[in-house]
């Protein structure tokens, strides 16, 4: 244990650009590492980029078929066999279910790995929050996170999110925008109490830095209301105001808002645009339907009235922007709620942070080319709810 005593305190004394540097020498005292490599999962949860000092030495590898990333995609290590008996182990790295990415430390043999595994998985965790920390302060993990450039659109896009996924015993939360490198106005946002999970799931107008700016007004207006303990439908009348006081009506924004009680599933929910909602339960898919509301901004001083639904442990509820159930195949097929909802029933094995990716893999064949024209957002909520204590 005082090995990984010693691990934690390297980590949380090293300068943030350090990190790597930090978690390298100490696993290479302490438990005979051979190599350690850092790999952050790219904005398009493709592949996985290694961390290094610019220009990168070491080639990105496949979320999707290679040992890093199976361990990035079950979340548990995974042991892979290297030359001369010697052993890489990859570890997920991951803050409360936010995936971040994967830790690859090779060891001399498995007698190693036996030792070590439990320690080094612990140790993969503890690295996961420095580096959350760390990116207050350095560029590093955020750049080994780009593949490609990404557009101003879509940096201020991503600077805005709460992270990917999330998990607590009530819920597990997952999301993912495209096309990841040119977003511009599709958004979404949680933040939870010990009581209230709060989720808004924003459909953006317009393009480019104009449709980031109006999705930054409005969210920025929602959080200022929601952390001065606002409730739900008030909330949206402030951002609503916020927004129209700005644009005069020029510019508006669709947004779903819902808060739901941890304890006992009831939600209270503002259905203010086009962002869609389906639910899965007892293997059946339905659509949900709210009494629509008029959008953030359209006109001054609009009234929001917020309706309930309860959710009940099992449930799994996949919100969607009109990208994902309005965009059309080479035919001019429409996506829609039947081909939607045979993509939820095939990912329905899949937790919840895997959900979105899955549906987008499924959305781009329909579409028939890899870009989208428009923001596609998918987040996907597993209601997992609050269990009796005996």
């Amino acid at each position: 244990m005082h090995r990984f005593v010693a691990a934690e305190r390297a980590l949380r004394r090293a300068e943030p650009h350090a990190l790597l540097d930090a978690v390298r020498g100490v696993l290479t005292a302490q438990y005979d590492a051979l190599d350690v490599e850092l790999f952050m999962a790219d904005y398009g949860l493709s592949v996985l980029q290694p961390v290094s000092v610019l220009p990168h030495t070491l080639e990105p590898v496949s979320v999707h078929n290679s040992p890093a990333g199976r361990a990035f995609g079950s979340q548990q290590p995974y042991c892979e066999a290297a030359r001369d008996g010697r052993v890489r182990l990859h570890l997920p790295v991951s803050v409360r279910g936010d995936r971040l990415g994967v830790l690859t430390v090779t060891l001399p043999d498995d007698d190693a790995v036996r030792r070590w595994e439990e320690e080094l998985t612990e140790i993969a965790e503890v690295l996961g929050h420095e580096v959350v920390v760390a990116e207050r302060d350095t560029d590093l993990f955020m750049q080994a996170r780009r593949k490609d450039r990404l557009t101003l659109a879509a940096e201020m896009q991503w600077h805005l999110l709460p992270g990917r996924a999330c998990a607590r015993s009530e819920y597990e939360l997952g999301a993912q925008l495209e096309p990841a490198y040119a977003i511009f106005g599709d958004n979404f946002d949680w933040s939870a109490t010990a009581d209230r999970l709060t989720l808004y799931v924003t459909n953006g107008m317009g393009e480019g830095i104009e449709a980031s700016l109006l999705t930054n007004l409005a969210i920025s207006a929602l959080r200022n209301a929601r952390r001065a303990g606002i409730e739900i439908d008030d909330q949206a009348a402030l951002a609503d105001h916020a927004v129209y006081s700005h644009y005069q009506g020029r510019c508006y924004l669709s947004v779903l808002m819902l808060d739901f009680d941890l304890a006992t599933g009831r939600a209270r929910v503002v259905d203010a645009g086009s962002p869609q909602v389906l639910r899965l339960r007892d293997g059946v898919v339905e659509h949900m339907s709210f009494d629509a509301q008029l959008p953030l901004g359209m006109f001054e001083e609009t009234d929001y009235v917020a309706q309930e639904f309860q959710v009940i442990p099992g449930d799994r509820l996949i919100f969607v922007s009109d990208g994902v159930h309005a965009v059309a195949s080479p035919k001019g097929e429409a996506y829609g709620d039947a081909a939607l909802s045979g993509a939820i029933q095939s990912s329905r094995l899949l937790p919840a942070a895997e959900v979105p990716r899955a549906i987008l893999r499924e959305l781009t064949g329909h579409r028939g080319k890899r870009l989208p024209d428009d923001d596609a957002l998918i987040v996907c909520l597993d209601w997992h709810g609050r269990q009796e204590v005996a």
